[in-house]
């Protein structure tokens, strides 16, 4: 007879030290997206080699940015929510804050989530961008629903206690070397199916499951990767020449890590070609994931 710990040992689960890599985006006019990123975000451009450029903060590079002209802006199709670069203190994300309010960018959102403070803009290609910092894990608040290991919610961040972390402090030039991709958010055509995606076969652990939206991590981070149905069920991929997400990338600290992920894919019979020292892998929406070493 089989018991709780051997099911428990069965399933899948990728590594407590996964993290996340650089995303990479179809960008319609390079020029104009690189300047966004720079004088909005505050990012440093890392090094350009004709119609891609890499971005990041003056550490690991954040983004991979690919220019395709004339790619029409992203619509109601799977992928890309939003993408979310984690600042490594609330005081750091005050300051791009303030950063943005002497740059006149605008933003869509401000939230709070419990676990974490966001603000919520776009792109010139209408990419959604989260910037966030997180609270201390003994703060997040406990579950409430059983099958979940914390509680998130959405109320209206209160942007003047944020900004009295750096009272009378003028705009910096850059964002601080720490800043570092924390999840990435998709669209997809099914919770469920996508749950026995990126659960099941790739080895994400369920932190929050509703309706219309999962959250899912490793090492009992809130979230590394969300997906919601909220542009419906009928949701395809993005068609050829849109601008948008064309990969996001895990990173595991070792090639034996690596080669159990591509294991389980194998076993379930999807494809995962060599990509970037490790493997590519698409979900049922054809959005692509990397899995890499790093």
């Amino acid at each position: 007879m089989s018991t709780a710990a051997d099911h428990s040992a069965l399933v899948p689960r990728l590594p407590d030290t996964l993290r996340l890599g650089p995303v990479h985006l179809t960008a319609s006019h390079l020029d104009g997206s690189i300047a966004f990123y720079e004088r909005s975000l505050g990012l440093q451009l890392h090094d350009r080699d004709g119609e891609l450029a890499t971005l990041g903060a003056g550490g690991e590079d954040l983004l991979v940015l690919v220019q395709e002209a004339g790619a029409a802006p992203g619509g109601r199709h799977a992928g890309l929510y939003h993408f979310a670069l984690l600042f490594p203190t609330r005081a750091e994300l005050a300051r791009a804050v303030l950063r943005l309010a002497s740059t006149q960018t605008r933003i869509e959102g401000a939230s709070d989530h419990g676990v974490s403070e966001a603000i919520y803009l776009r792109d010139p290609d209408d990419n959604g961008i989260e910037l966030y910092a997180d609270r201390p894990r003994g703060a997040w608040p406990p579950p409430r629903h059983e099958g979940e290991r914390v509680e998130m919610y959405t109320i209206a961040l209160d942007m003047k206690d944020l900004m009295r972390e750096i009272q009378d402090e003028e705009p910096r030039e850059h964002a601080d070397r720490g800043l570092v991709m924390g999840h990435v958010h998709l669209h997809v055509g099914d919770v469920d199916r996508a749950l026995r995606f990126y659960r099941d076969v790739l080895g994400f652990e369920v932190m929050v499951k509703l309706a219309s939206a999962a959250f899912v991590s490793a090492g009992g981070y809130h979230h590394h990767l969300g997906f919601n149905v909220w542009l419906g069920s009928d949701v395809k991929p993005a068609p050829p020449k849109t601008a948008g997400l064309r990969q996001w990338t895990v990173l595991l600290s070792s090639r034996d890590e690596i080669a159990a992920v591509r294991a389980r894919i194998d076993a379930a019979g999807l494809e995962a070609p060599s990509h970037e020292g490790g493997f590519l892998v698409r979900d049922p929406w054809q959005t692509a994931v990397v899995f890499s070493l790093g």
